[in-house]
């Protein structure tokens, strides 16, 4: 996530898309990662977890609670549409050292 800026910077205005994969776990990751320049956000082992879980039904519930978190997180932010989602919405803090 964090080389996501630099690498969507490097290729603005190529017509190269930007697929992110991996470590999507809530749908606050998807939005920040949209946010960040990627075109599209792969979920795998979530909808891995939930077919093993229940079948169909599981992908399913899974797909509809991240769509769920990722329509609060645009809600509280601000967004209407996808489209509305930019970098201008992240804000980078440092982590306090312990």
């Amino acid at each position: 996530m964090e080389a996501l800026p630099g690498i969507s910077r490097a290729l603005e205005g190529s017509g190269v898309e930007v697929y992110t994969d991996g470590g999507v776990r809530w749908g606050s990751d998807v939005f920040k990662l949209l946010a960040l320049g990627a075109r599209a956000v792969f979920i795998g082992r979530p909808n891995l977890w939930g077919l093993a879980h229940s079948g169909e039904g599981g992908v399913r519930a899974v797909l509809n609670i991240l769509k769920s978190e990722l329509d609060k997180t645009m809600h509280l932010a601000g967004c209407k549409c996808i489209a509305d989602i930019g970098p201008h919405l992240i804000a980078k803090r440092p982590i306090a050292k312990m």
